[in-house]
Parts: C-alpha cells; structure tokens; sequence
C-alpha cells in the first residue's frame, strides 16, 4: 500500500506558495532559471501572485489550480530524475514504457497535492538562507525556513544544473527528502506486486483522487 503522509507532503508543497509571502512583489512573471536561489524566488513569487489575482482560483477552483501547477511550477521540476530517485533499484528494471507511466503517474500524484496545498496557505512566510555554492557546481541545496505558528520548519530543494537551467529534483522537509519519503512505499508496493503492481496502484489512487474532487 502507497503510504499517504500527507501532512508532511502538504507542508512541504504548500512551503513553496507560502515562500512568496516573505518576499517583496517584482513586476518580471518569468522565473530566471540562471541561478538556483533566484529560481526558488521568483518560481514561488510568480505562483502565489496567480493565485491572489485569480478569483476563480481563490473560490477554490481546483481544476484551474491543476492547470496553474502544471503549467507554472513543474516544467521547472526534473520529474524523470525525481521519478527514479523514488522508484531507486527498480528503475533500471522497469521498460521504457514503465518508466513513462510511472513518471506520469507519479507527477499526476504530485500535482494533485500541490493544488491541495495551495488552497491550504494561510500566513505563513519565508526565509531564504544564504546560498552555499561555487560557481562552478553544477548540483546545490537551497535551504530555506517557514515560519509561522509554532516552531519553524526547514524546507530545503535540491537541484541540478542542465545546460543553463536549474531545475528542482527533490525537497526536504523536516529532514525527510521526498524521494526518500515514497521509495520505501513504492519498493512494498513492487517487491508485492511488481512494477505494474506499482503503476496500477498510483493510477488507482489518481483516479479516485480525482473522482473525489482532486485531492492526493
């Protein structure tokens, strides 16, 4: 069985719109890949002041959330690299044509949690930690820090360099890497089922997500 967390997924998805409520508002709506901390800036800028401006969003319009998730936030996310980082050992096994239904699968899961989340951002902010790199790396960790209610909550991205683009390929959330957080499930799942075994599940799980209104 796929293990849920759910409250640790929403806390960590949701940290990416929260993020923007630290920041001050810039007029440029296309996020600049040239630099992984401006990335994680601007990205989370860009999303929330979508989500402020669009009254259908605001009325919880989830579909047009999926949309603006889809569209905004995941080409900026290297889904095959995250896909096979949750999948590990396995991934080498599954065919191509398994490996394109798990990538799907699992960013159709992904998405749906994020547009849950979004609708879930209440006051919380942001701080960006200073950026630890050499110019010449081409893999960083951006560590950020939510805070709010209670005790702050680390929030870090990993992300790698391809060609002169940053894209995001996992997140921290107190201490727990993502990928990490679904390997175990999805290794069960495979070791009970095999890779279809796996693909069916997350497919199920996609579709009753979304006969029940979206919600991961």
């Amino acid at each position: 069985m796929i293990a849920t967390k759910r409250l640790v997924l929403r806390s960590l998805l949701a940290a990416v719109c929260a993020f923007s409520a630290a920041l001050p508002l810039q007029t440029a709506w296309a996020a600049d890949a040239s630099a992984p901390d401006t990335l994680i800036r601007q990205l989370s800028l860009e999303t929330l002041e979508t989500v402020k401006s669009d009254k259908a969003i605001q009325a919880g319009d989830l579909q047009k959330i999926i949309n603006l998730v889809d569209g905004k936030v995941m080409p900026h996310v290297n889904f095959q690299r995250m896909t096979s980082s949750a999948v590990g050992r396995f991934w080498r096994q599954a065919t191509p044509e398994q490996q394109q239904r798990l990538q799907d699968e699992f960013k159709t899961l992904l998405v749906r949690t994020y547009a849950g989340a979004l609708t879930q951002v209440k006051d919380q902010t942001i701080a960006l930690r200073p950026l630890r790199a050499s110019p010449s790396d081409t893999e960083v960790v951006v560590k950020t820090e939510i805070r709010g209610k209670g005790d702050p909550i680390q929030l870090d991205y990993r992300l790698e360099k391809s060609g002169a683009v940053w894209k995001i390929y996992d997140v921290n959330v107190l201490g727990i890497w993502l990928a990490d957080q679904y390997r175990n499930s999805f290794s069960q799942e495979i070791g009970a089922n095999g890779i279809d075994g796996l693909i069916k599940a997350l497919t199920e799980r996609n579709q009753k997500a979304a006969a029940a209104g979206g919600k991961a």
